[in-house]
This record gives C-alpha cells, sequence and structure tokens, in this order.
C-alpha cells in the first residue's frame, strides 16, 4: 500500500504584482489573470501531492469577492483537499494587498480537480491524503460532498 501525505506537504503559494498589462483601460485587473494563478498555484499543489504530471480536469467553483487593481500584489494560496484514485481536488484562496497602504482583500476562491497522469497520458494512482488538523479534515469532508455532488451531475447527464 502505498504511503499517505500530509495537506501541509503539498500547501503551495504564489504572489505576483499585477501590472498594467494585466488590466483594463480603467486599472481592473482581468479576471482570466486570477483565473491562470490560481490554476498555476493549484498545478503546483496537486504536482507536489501526486509527485507525476497532472492536468486541469474541472473547475468546480470559482469566485470573485472584490476587484484587483494594478499595483496589487495577488496571492493565491493552494491545498489538496481531498483526494481520490487518480484525480484530487485543489482549493485555493486568493488575496490581494495594496502594497502602499496594505489593506488586504479576500477576492477569489476556487475549488479544481486535477488527474494524475503517466508521460502517456495514462490515469496515476495517487497517495492518499493524511489530514492533521480538524480544519483538514472539515475541508476533506466538504469535498467530498462536492465530489459526491459531481458524480451525481455527471450520471444526470
Amino acid at each position: 500500500m502505498v504511503a499517505g501525505k500530509t495537506v501541509s506537504a503539498s500547501k503551495t503559494v504564489m504572489a505576483r504584482t499585477m501590472l498594467p498589462s494585466d488590466a483594463n483601460p480603467y486599472g481592473n485587473v482581468h479576471g482570466g489573470e486570477v483565473m491562470k494563478l490560481i490554476d498555476a498555484c493549484a498545478g503546483a499543489a496537486a504536482t507536489r501531492h501526486a509527485r507525476s504530471r497532472v492536468v486541469t480536469a474541472f473547475v468546480d467553483e470559482l469566485s470573485f469577492l472584490a476587484p484587483v487593481y494594478v499595483g496589487d500584489l495577488v496571492t493565491a494560496k493552494a491545498s489538496v483537499n481531498h483526494v481520490g484514485r487518480t484525480s484530487m481536488e485543489v482549493g485555493v484562496r486568493v488575496e490581494a494587498e495594496n502594497l502602499l497602504t496594505g489593506a488586504i482583500v479576500h477576492v477569489s476562491s476556487a475549488h479544481l480537480v486535477f488527474v494524475s497522469i503517466d508521460e502517456a497520458g495514462k490515469p496515476v494512482d495517487l497517495p492518499p491524503l493524511v489530514a492533521e488538523t480538524d480544519e483538514e479534515r472539515r475541508r476533506m469532508e466538504a469535498a467530498e460532498q462536492r465530489r459526491r455532488s459531481r458524480l451525481g451531475r455527471a450520471a444526470a447527464t
């Protein structure tokens, strides 16, 4: 049996300052730039858990809660929430910091599903996820509920 990996072993944080090329003419950062950071950070966390290639299979939920502006430092924090046989859910929280004032705003949250694959593109079994804290166990249960909901929607189509 494959040894489990802790949630903390795959936690990933990425940050970047938003530039004028990331925004519309009014200084609001395009949602796609935030989405790209979310996918990159979640993909790194998934790869850390799998230690294999991973592909984004599904974006279960993505919300934009507040605008991001040119000059903001945008930070994405990702961790694996749930692991199945070959797929896993990764949760991401994104915050924007105004570097001049220090104000930090929660701007986005997302849940993404990744599949672990080999070099031929075939699914690969994943190590189980080990939750160490009550918060990690809560997130795992919520992810299991989202998975059941996804599978139910897929079966209905």
